[in-house]
This record gives C-alpha cells, sequence and structure tokens, in this order.
C-alpha cells in the first residue's frame, strides 16, 4: 500500500504529460464509495487501471493475470500496488507449470476469497471481465468472474454489504501515440443486492443475468465496430471532417464519441437502405487521402475560410509568432530531445503488441524525465549557475519550455502544410482545383447522408 500511495501523484503527472486530454464523463461516480467492484474494457493493458486509479480517490486492488507475476520484480511491484493474481486457463494449462482443472479452481476461489475480504472490509476492488487486453475498438464476450465475485461477496453478507458495481468505458483516441486524447466514460452503480433473489434461486443464472447487465453498461459507453474496415472508414472521417461533422466550438472528446457513434449508426443503416451512396463515399474518400497523402498535404491545410485579406493577415500573423518564438523553440527542444525521443525508441524495441506501447512508453517517460532532469539540472549547477535560485529558475524552466517546444512543432507542421498547399496551387494549380472539387464533393455526400439519416432517425 505503500507503494500505491508514493507512486500515486507520480503516474498522475506522468499521465497528465502523456495525454493531451483525458476527460472523464460523470466523475462524481469515479468516487463511489465502496465496496465496490469495478468493472472495464480493457484495450490498452497496464493504462487501463493506471488512467481510472490516477483519478480515484479511494485504493484500488486490481486483478491481474498469473503472468504477470512470475517475474519477481513485477510480482513485487504489483503486489506492493495493491494487485491481486487470477488464473487463467490458458495461462496455467501448458508446460511445466500446468495444472489439473481442481488446481485451477482452488487457485482461482483463494483469488476470489481475497477479493471477498477486500470487498467486505469496504474497499474497491477493479477487473477487466474481457478476460484479454486488445488494441481494437470492441468489447470482447465477458467471463462472468466479475459478476460471480460480486454475488459471492454479497452472499457471505445476506445481501446486506451494500456492494455496487462500477461500469467503466475508456475510449482512447489514439492510444499508442503520446498527446493523444482518452475519454473514461462512467456509467450509473449496480446494486448487486438487486439480483439476490435470482442468486437463491440459480446462482449461476445469476451471474449471467447480472454479466449481461454489465455487458450492456459497457456497450452503451462505448464506440464499438464491428470490423476493421468499419473502424478504418469511421476513423478517416473523424480524423479529416470532425470540424464539419461536430458544430460545438470548443469540441469535448464526449462530443467526440458522440460522433463516432452516429457515424457507426449511420454506416450500418446506409449499408441496409442505401449502400450506393455509402459506397460512393468510401471510393472517394480513399481516392481523396491517397492524393493527400501523395503531395503530403492533409484536408486542414486545403480548407480556405474568410476573405483573401484575411487569410493573408492570418498567415502574417503566424508566421511572426513562429519567428518570434524560435528561440524559445530551440531552448525547450534542446533540453527535452533525450527523454522525449527515448519512451518511443524503448517501446518499439521492446515490443510488437500495440497494447503494450503506451504503458511503456509511460514508464519510460518517467524515468527518462526525472532522472534527465536531474542530471541536466546538476550539471548546469555546477558548471554554469554556482547559484541556486539560477539553477532553480533553470529547472522550472525544463517542463514549460518542453511542453511550448511540443506546441511550436505542431504549429510549424500545420503551417509547412499550408505553404506547401499554396506552392502547389501556384505550381499545378489544376491538381489542388481538383483535389478541392474532390473535398467538396465528400462534404456534399455527408450533408446528403447527415440529412437522410436524421429523417429516419426521426
Amino acid at each position: 500500500m505503500l507503494f500505491y500511495t508514493v507512486m500515486k501523484p507520480l503516474v498522475q503527472v506522468a499521465l497528465r504529460v502523456f495525454f493531451r486530454r483525458l476527460e472523464i464523463r460523470h466523475r462524481d461516480r469515479l468516487q463511489t464509495p465502496g465496496p465496490l467492484l469495478m468493472v472495464s474494457n480493457h484495450p490498452n493493458t497496464l493504462m487501463d487501471p493506471l488512467v481510472v486509479a490516477a483519478n480515484r480517490r479511494q485504493p484500488i486492488a486490481f486483478l491481474a493475470k498469473s503472468t504477470f507475476f512470475k517475474n519477481p520484480v513485477s510480482r513485487a511491484v504489483l503486489t506492493s500496488g495493491n494487485s491481486i493474481p487470477i488464473y487463467r486457463r490458458q495461462d496455467v494449462e501448458t508446460g511445466a507449470e500446468a495444472v489439473t482443472p481442481e488446481q485451477l479452481a482452488a487457485q482461482n476461489e483463494a483469488t476470489f476469497g481475497k477479493c471477498y475480504d477486500y470487498l467486505g472490509r469496504g474497499g474497491t476492488v477493479m477487473i477487466f471481465p474481457e478476460g484479454t487486453s486488445v488494441s481494437e475498438r470492441r468489447l470482447r464476450p465477458l467471463k462472468t468472474g466479475a459478476a460471480r465475485i460480486a454475488l459471492g461477496a454479497e452472499a457471505r453478507h445476506d445481501f446486506k454489504l451494500g456492494l455496487r458495481i462500477l461500469p467503466v468505458g475508456i475510449n482512447y483516441f489514439d492510444p499508442q501515440r503520446f498527446r493523444s486524447d482518452v475519454l473514461v466514460n462512467v456509467a450509473p452503480p449496480i446494486r448487486v443486492a438487486d439480483y439476490a433473489e435470482a442468486y437463491y434461486q440459480d446462482p449461476a443464472a445469476a451471474a449471467d443475468q447480472l454479466t449481461e447487465d454489465i455487458r450492456r453498461h459497457l456497450e452503451q459507453r462505448l464506440v464499438i465496430t464491428r470490423d476493421a474496415a468499419e473502424d478504418e472508414l469511421v476513423q478517416q472521417l473523424e480524423r479529416t471532417f470532425t470540424g464539419h461533422l461536430i458544430e460545438d466550438d470548443p469540441r469535448t472528446l464526449y462530443d467526440n464519441f458522440q460522433l463516432s457513434r452516429t457515424l457507426l449508426q449511420a454506416v450500418a443503416y446506409f449499408e441496409k437502405n442505401d449502400p450506393n451512396h455509402l459506397g460512393e463515399v468510401r471510393e472517394k474518400l480513399a481516392v481523396y487521402l491517397q492524393q493527400l497523402r501523395q503531395f503530403g498535404l492533409t484536408d486542414e491545410a486545403l480548407e480556405r475560410t474568410g476573405s483573401p485579406d484575411t487569410r493573408t493577415a492570418r498567415a502574417i500573423q503566424a508566421g511572426l509568432k513562429l519567428t518570434l518564438g524560435l528561440p524559445a523553440y530551440l531552448y525547450g527542444a534542446l533540453n527535452n530531445y533525450l527523454p522525449y525521443k527515448l519512451p518511443s525508441m524503448v517501446a518499439k524495441r521492446a515490443t510488437k503488441e500495440v497494447e503494450f506501447v503506451a504503458p511503456i512508453m509511460l514508464v519510460v517517460g518517467m524515468l527518462t524525465f526525472s532522472f534527465g532532469y536531474a542530471a541536466q539540472i546538476a550539471l548546469v549547477h555546477r558548471y554554469l549557475t554556482h547559484d541556486w535560485r539560477w539553477t532553480l529558475l533553470y529547472g522550472l524552466s525544463l517542463p514549460v519550455s518542453g511542453f511550448y517546444a511540443l506546441y511550436y512543432a505542431n504549429k510549424l507542421a500545420g503551417r509547412l502544410r499550408r505553404l506547401r498547399a499554396l506552392r502547389l496551387f501556384r505550381q499545378q494549380r489544376p491538381v489542388v482545383e481538383d483535389l478541392l472539387r474532390q473535398r467538396a464533393t465528400i462534404l456534399r455526400l455527408l450533408n446528403e447522408a447527415r440529412q437522410a439519416y436524421l429523417r429516419h432517425a426521426r
């Protein structure tokens, strides 16, 4: 528990750095007092429990697969971090450590017993009932373990414990990328005592019913695609035309979430009722995006808003800001380059499984920035400042200049793409005019589709 207490504030800071936006919908529900069993989807391995635990005041005990406990170092970290091993058949049925079904049941019964004790003391336990982590916008079939733990804990107390289940939907918008977004979408708590009568009649059927209710709550709070092709189409539309599809300004991540779900519903509707329209959108969007990649452009670089004088004024203003900000950018980039680059380099070498990229980057980043900043501050103090006040000022400048360098780099990249589009317009005007016509056609098709779908939805 001491390790959990010490590490939590460090993880909170690391998550604020790693994610551009971490939005929690119904934050008050996340503070539901124990006894509480939290259940969530599991798209991003170790990142998922960190995102939830960092935003809940009460400590959480996590159920983690037993293979994580084989290594002495990871076992020590997980145990001190309040984790309990769960034994999956696929992890223990082969090799030298193969166990019989009876032994497996006994191991998990002991795990369930620890959960009963923890919940009985008013604690919080978190479990991922899919039983595996896959970086997809899907919800895999849920195991009944979460429901059986909840019902078993309540049965021990004659269904007077007051245990509730809190379904938590975690939606990542680009899970392997630094400075991406994540929406934590929290459902209303489920009272386990409401299943007492069903449990006394048939415990297995009650567990199935509770599992189905958990699944329904999670599905309502997740973006779920049917297959890779559908996911690709919806993500292409989101990344390219979100500004045209969402009218709110400023937009929240929940707006993006609603857009994703609406697009998925609309795709299913047009597949059934107007597949030709959907096929035309797919085809024209694929051609348009391929040509943008060919010329190193983005849709945003082609967008033209305001009068020519307004666009010229904006371009001059942006250029002036970039020129004046260049020294601060160079300072920030120089002081943060290695700590920033090393996490992604290590993650790429350490794993080919996309589900592990983000947590590895987070952990390595905590180390590289902590030790890197400490080493830089010590060297600057010894060889340059020799004064703790100047050294303190330098140390405070490191994270601030790092964020500014990242902001500047993004702005510079956007400006360069706009200049590339302008140069292409001057040198190959027919090419740009063709891209603009394609863009206008796609937006017209999307607008027609929106109107047709809204008429259907009414």
